[in-house]
């Protein structure tokens, strides 16, 4: 069974604001463990379920190879990623991880969701998530979640 996790902050623990827009909007560093067999690509969405808008979606990257075990914190917030997979437009309207930045008040949950494929997805750099989750039905192998929350005050 796949697992995913983040040095950055404990699982179901407080998003340290650095990786917040209150600091410096870095993206946390992830690592997951060897995704099942056949796998082609990866894929990892991440969102907060709680925005009073409904789920916002704060970061899309997908055709990660399938060898990638893990993303660095930092993740330059370009289209083209190294690796060659690509990250599409967040619901700030651009590419690349869009921090938390929640109105004050309760504490939002933020759920970094990875997906192994069956395939690579073959989308352009920034495709939007409804493009992302309608490419992906049918070919997730296995999937895997981390949560964090953060809260302003």
């Amino acid at each position: 069974m796949m697992k995913i996790e983040s040095k950055s902050f404990a699982a179901g623990g407080d998003i340290p604001s650095r990786f917040t827009c209150d600091g410096e909007n870095l993206s946390p560093a992830l690592s997951w463990s060897t995704p099942p067999k056949g796998t082609q690509s990866l894929a990892l969405i991440a969102d907060d379920p709680d925005a009073p808008v409904g789920t916002f979606v704060h970061w899309v990257l997908y055709d990660l190879p399938a060898t990638t075990h893990e993303l660095p914190e930092g993740v330059p917030a370009k289209g083209d990623l190294a690796s060659g997979g690509h990250q599409g437009s967040n619901d700030f309207r651009r590419p690349g991880y869009g921090g938390p930045c929640p109105p004050p008040g309760k504490p939002h949950r933020y759920y970094f969701h990875l997906y192994a494929l069956d395939r690579r997805l073959g989308l352009a750099a920034g495709a939007r998530r409804q493009e992302v989750d309608q490419a992906m039905q049918g070919h997730i192998l296995e999937q895997a979640e981390v949560m964090g929350r953060y809260q302003r005050r």
